[in-house]
């Protein structure tokens, strides 16, 4: 790890602290296939639901039989898997109103299919730091790009609004998760044990992170991977 010299900020670094809200704001971020929107639950719980919950998938992006919704989906979340639609929509209800992050739905363009969720969290402006998390998608889209994408597309939107670091963290034992990260070229930065107490189960958790300073070459190494997905 690089312990850099001089910890003196600029004046107009400090002064982004006052501008950035504890809630963050509303935005649709779209590139190449994905859309990403706020969470409206009332509009959005049903179909989330109908994806993840384990029962048969078909529509225009392909057909899925009867799976396990836990071990495709919800085994290293915070929540799920639910056992009916008010239990999923409490879950959504709560992303949405998040004090200090935005949820975001993600949606196939071309189909406008929804198909997972991805969120900021954690948010602390006065820091200039955020965290990409709550992430998951149907297993009808995974493995083909949906989540390189949208996180593209939050770390963007993320530094171009003038926050300095990223975080992503995951259950340490989510080798999906942690596989994902050091690809899209965030950095290990070592393992929190007994860090949480999560589903009556003890959690030790990976952190990741990504720098501004680190931004521009990830976001080449990140577009180049893109143009390849389709």
């Amino acid at each position: 790890m690089t312990i850099t010299g001089s910890q003196t900020l600029s004046l107009e670094v400090l002064a982004r602290r006052n501008e950035l809200p504890l809630r963050v704001n509303p935005v649709v971020l779209e590139h190449a296939y994905v859309r990403l929107t706020p969470i409206d639950v009332d509009a959005v719980g049903k179909t989330l639901f109908e994806i993840s919950n384990g029962s048969p998938i078909k529509n225009s992006l392909g057909e899925v039989a009867p799976y396990d919704a836990d071990e495709w989906i919800w085994k290293y979340m915070n929540n799920g898997p639910f056992a009916d639609q008010s239990e999923f929509d409490a879950y959504l209800k709560a992303l949405a109103d998040n004090p200090n992050g935005l949820a975001m739905c993600v949606s196939d363009i071309p189909s406008k299919q929804l198909v997972g969720i991805a969120t900021f969290m954690n948010n602390a402006p006065e820091h200039l730091k955020v965290e990409l998390g709550s992430i998951w998608y149907s297993p009808i889209v995974q493995g083909k790009g949906y989540n390189l994408v949208a996180t593209y597309l939050m770390l963007k939107h993320a530094f171009d609004l003038g926050y300095r670091r990223l975080e992503w963290k995951c259950n340490a034992l989510n080798e999906r998760s942690r596989r994902a990260a050091l690809r899209m070229g965030f950095v290990f930065e070592g393992v929190q044990e007994s860090h949480l107490i999560i589903k009556d189960r003890n959690r030790d958790t990976a952190w990741f992170r990504m720098l501004d300073r680190e931004w521009a070459d990830n976001r080449i190494k990140l577009e180049k991977m893109i143009a390849l997905c389709r």
